[in-house]
């Protein structure tokens, strides 16, 4: 069975609060947190890459890369998750109340290369409020981002959320994963993680091989990508490569606490730490009212455009993704990730293909949504 789960109290959302984080709509946010990365190095990238399990050599292998159009290295499109805290669910007011990110809508315009320098402006966008059957009352959080290269052009912005949630009524009267909490921790028979395992085996990383507008047909099917199964250690894994939201050390981490107090939130020792521990302590997760600890949204976000990227290969650029996450996936959850072209069409004198995503568990219960426009060559250029 599952943790007991401590009983205590946490802050809820108050119109005071909420009055005064709408005087922030639409003003530029100073520096708040330094991001993980300030560079696409070789380092970088791969680490990113490598957090989501992509070996994509575009990514990954400068000799291969410089054989490739771009002549170097190139960032895959979600590494810039690593390069702002703000897009990747670093949020400002309501202190002590739960922020689970939620989704995105990014555009990229031009790519990022190896050594490419980049800055962000950003600022809150919105605040929409919901009935939710995970905490009852939560508050929709939307920021905009801007991301610049070193000669300031914009190589991409983003509209990303958060949901934020009151941790008591979460555990104590939502009635999302009441069901799942309850369960006898998964276990998997060698022929069924064999069977998953097989998508492994066989995932295709398009390439140099080019994938034709013309040769695309509506309605086709993309091949199912397989992520999983989840554990603590994959969720580190990709921590290591995006940064963290508050992951600090020793000193590092009492400034980021003695700074922003509602950060801190005692566990079993009486030690103030991060809510973002409800990544890799189950116990914590539980409080929060989750069925356990769970993957991060941006990893799974990075997960479809990892999908994407695969397929369209080295000669299309992924020009628009959209995600929008619907439930966590816990520690045993398996994820399957489906795609289907929707349709082409022509724009600006580009080939367009508009993806419909999905990603559904190990029980057939939806994780996930998405779709991509993706940029692809045509015959007749």
């Amino acid at each position: 069975m599952l943790t007991k789960v401590h009983q205590r109290s946490f802050p809820k959302i108050t119109e005071q609060g909420l009055d005064e984080l709408r005087q922030r709509i639409g003003v530029k946010i100073g520096q708040t947190a330094e991001p993980w990365c300030h560079e696409a190095t070789r380092d970088n990238i791969r680490h990113y890459a490598h957090g989501i399990g992509d070996d994509n050599p575009l990514w990954c292998d400068p000799a291969y890369a410089a054989k490739t159009s771009y002549g170097t290295l190139v960032a895959l499109p979600s590494f810039l998750f690593a390069t702002s805290r703000i897009v990747s669910g670093y949020v400002g007011g309501l202190p002590g109340v739960h922020a689970m990110w939620s989704g995105a809508d990014w555009t990229w315009h031009k790519p990022v290369l190896r050594n490419d320098e980049i800055h962000t402006e950003a600022h809150l966008k919105d605040l929409i409020e919901h009935q939710t059957r995970f905490a009852g009352r939560a508050v929709q959080q939307i920021y905009h981002v801007d991301f610049f290269n070193q000669s300031g052009d914009k190589v991409a912005e983003a509209d990303s959320w958060c949901f934020r949630t009151e941790r008591d009524h979460a555990r104590e009267q939502g009635t999302k994963y009441s069901e799942a909490r309850s369960r006898e921790p998964r276990r998997y028979t060698d022929e069924e993680l064999g069977e998953a395992y097989q998508l492994y085996r066989n995932e295709e990383v398009r390439g140099a091989v080019p994938r034709y507008w013309e040769d695309v047909k509506e309605g086709e099917e993309l091949p199912t990508m397989f992520k999983g199964p989840m554990t603590v250690t994959g969720f580190i894994a990709y921590a290591q490569g995006w940064g963290g939201l508050y992951i600090r050390a020793n000193k590092l981490a009492w400034k980021l606490i003695d700074a922003h107090p509602g950060v801190g939130i005692k566990n079993r020792f009486g030690i103030p730490d991060v809510p973002e521990r409800v990544h890799w302590e189950e116990e914590f997760a539980l409080e929060v009212g989750a069925p356990g600890a769970y993957d991060y949204g941006p990893e799974r976000t990075s997960w479809l455009t990892h999908h994407l990227t695969n397929w369209m290969g080295d000669a299309g650029f992924l020009h628009k993704a959209s995600c929008q996450v619907r439930r966590h996936n816990p520690e045993g959850d398996m994820l399957f990730i489906k795609g289907r072209v929707k349709r082409k069409f022509i724009e600006d004198g580009r080939h367009l293909v508009e993806i419909e995503q999905e990603g559904r568990n190990q029980d057939d219960e939806l994780s996930v949504r998405g779709t991509g426009i993706v940029v692809l060559p045509s015959k007749g250029r």
